[in-house]
């Protein structure tokens, strides 16, 4: 699908899942006038400058890049309003003033990781793994003043596998959302797009931000919940729990685990070990940890932990 009008973009975006849709934008030959992105920012343990991942290939492409404080001051709208773009696309980006996404003459629309309505928010692809579904999908949207609302272009389905987590299920959307993307731009330039209006739904589900309350295991949920809860955070920002082994409490992240449905009456939380298992109690059945990391040491699997590693008699997931 190649470019064919001489069509002007301004992309914005910030991580890596818009890097994948900017590639797609140039490689098929569309003339990305400008992108915006975010500010360099310090990060990590040594506050070293850290710039997004949009900026970077940006900058590979030799291409002309903002990285606007605030999006309203009037030096960034000048400076945008000079590119004379005429089409917006934003992918994983902020919210933007109407003065910005009004600006160009085709418009503005957004590439969203959910099947809009449902998954509005900042994590649509952790929240629909954490509930269980067994579908999602990309869906392109022309922006107005409220987040994740505005017309509907088109969308783009994709089936959750059982064994899917947070990181293959990106993998996935980011494919779908390239073509996705190319296909909205090949509709509006062609003139062709007829948009439907979102519907409020009787029950909505929410993307909303992750934040360390709710990336922690509750043991005391069911085992499909609590694994569905461990591969939406899969690789990041990761599940964690307490465990209290002896006088120690330690925070461990885990990345992977197994449900056994065997109904038992051991206390939720029992930790149950032996040379080459973890096991934790819940509500009908066990938790098996395959892949963990404890503090201060590399993420790793059961066997290679339980070689350095002692279990108190009493020790118990809170």
């Amino acid at each position: 699908m190649k470019a064919t009008t001489n069509i002007r973009i301004v992309f914005m975006g910030t991580p890596d899942f818009a890097v994948h849709m900017l590639k797609g934008l140039i490689k098929n030959g569309y003339n990305v006038v400008g992108v915006v992105t975010a500010p360099d920012r310090p990060a990590g343990r040594g506050q070293k400058i850290k710039q997004s991942a949009v900026k970077i290939y940006a900058q590979e492409q030799g291409l002309n890049i903002l990285q606007p404080t605030n999006l309203k001051s009037t030096v960034f709208i000048a400076q945008l309003s000079t590119l004379k773009a005429n089409l917006q696309v934003v992918v994983a980006f902020r919210m933007l003033p109407k003065v910005v996404w009004e600006m160009p003459k085709l418009g503005t629309f957004n590439l969203h990781a959910s099947l809009l309505p449902q998954y509005r928010g900042a994590a649509p692809i952790n929240w629909v793994l954490i509930n269980g579904e067994s579908e999602t999908g990309v869906t392109t949207f022309y922006i107005n003043d409220k987040i994740d609302t505005g017309a509907i272009i088109l969308q783009s389905k994709v089936a959750i596998r059982k064994d899917d987590t947070a990181g293959s299920l990106h993998d996935k959307l980011m494919e779908k959302g390239q073509e996705l993307i190319l296909k909205t731009i090949n509709q509006i330039e062609c003139g062709s797009v007829a948009t439907s209006i979102q519907t409020n739904e009787k029950e909505l589900k929410t993307a909303h931000k992750l934040h360390k309350n709710n990336c922690k295991v509750d043991w005391s949920k069911s085992g499909v919940d609590i694994q569905n809860l461990v591969r939406g955070l899969n690789p990041y920002p990761g599940a964690w729990a307490l465990l209290k082994n002896g006088s120690d409490k330690l925070n461990i992240k885990i990345y992977k685990v197994k449900y056994e449905n065997n109904p038992h009456s051991n206390i939720i939380g029992t930790v149950i070990t032996n040379k080459t298992s973890i096991i934790i109690c819940v509500e009908n059945g066990y938790i098996h940890l395959t892949n963990f990391k404890f503090p201060g040491k590399k993420q790793m699997d059961v066997k290679a932990f339980l070689n350095g590693f002692k279990f108190d008699t009493n020790a118990k997931m809170i």
